[in-house]
Formats: C-alpha cells, structure tokens, sequence
C-alpha cells in the first residue's frame, strides 16, 4: 500500500509556486525541473490542482499562481485532488480469499472495519496539516542551507 507519488509532487509544486512567485514565471516546464519529473506528469498533477481550486493557470505573463492562501490547503485537498486513493479506499484487499477456510470466509468481518479506521485517522490527521505549515519548514531549511 502506498499513496501514489502524486501528492508529493503536487506538495513540491504549491511549495514552489509559493517560492518563486515573486522572482520567477513559474510554469509546468519550471516545475518539472523543480520536481526531477516528465512534464506530462507535472501537467497533470496541476489539472488535478486547478479543477481542485487549488492553483490558477495562466497563459500569459503571470503563469501559474495558486488560488487560495497557503493556510487554506491542506494535505487532505491535495490527497483528494490528485486521487491519490480510489473509491476502495486506501487499502488494497486481496481479491478472492477462500471462502472453504474458516479465515477466508471471515477476513473482511475482521478486518475491513479495522482498515477504515486506520485511514479515517490518517484524513482527520490530514486535514491538520496546512501548506503554510509546509512551506515553512522549507523556507527554514533553505535558510539554513545559506549558512
């Protein structure tokens, strides 16, 4: 189990935005180098974040910015906007456990409700954590790394 490597890249790329805003034209060929990813990848990630309300793309001379504050965004808004967990959930269950065995035909009673416990902690969680909370963290290690 693991969350596709599309959230962090959308993290990386509100993270950037922010960064550069007011010294770069940030735009998905900016990003992808910020990201060490295809471009097609990044593009993208940054539908998923403009259908998502999350950033704002521009043709024009002030390419990509986002569209609510930083404290606005959570990590569940990007882990929702980038599908980072399909409809199943975020845990994966083998398909046909074998319903002879007194464990296969009980599995999913035992477990299901223990694996949907696990990811609604996991979301509550998420929703604590902001992109300016982000943000931060990188603007001090950036800092430091000047020292």
């Amino acid at each position: 189990m693991q969350i596709t490597s599309k959230f962090t890249i959308a993290v990386h790329i509100i993270t950037a935005i922010d960064y550069f805003k007011d010294s770069e034209k940030v735009t998905s060929t900016f990003l992808a180098g910020s990201v060490g990813a295809n471009p097609v990848i990044v593009r993208n990630v940054m539908g998923n974040l403009k259908e998502a309300g999350i950033i704002d793309i521009s043709q024009g001379k002030s390419g990509i910015a986002l569209a609510k504050e930083l404290d606005e965004i959570t990590f569940f808004d990007i882990y929702k906007a980038v599908d980072c967990v399909g409809d199943e959930g975020l845990f994966h269950f083998h398909e046909n456990p074998n319903t002879d065995c007194p464990v296969g035909r009980n599995i999913h009673k035992a477990l299901d409700e223990q694996l949907l416990s696990v990811q609604e902690a996991m979301e509550v969680q998420m929703k604590n954590i902001t992109l300016a909370d982000i943000v931060k963290n990188t603007r001090q290690a950036i800092l430091k790394e000047a020292i």
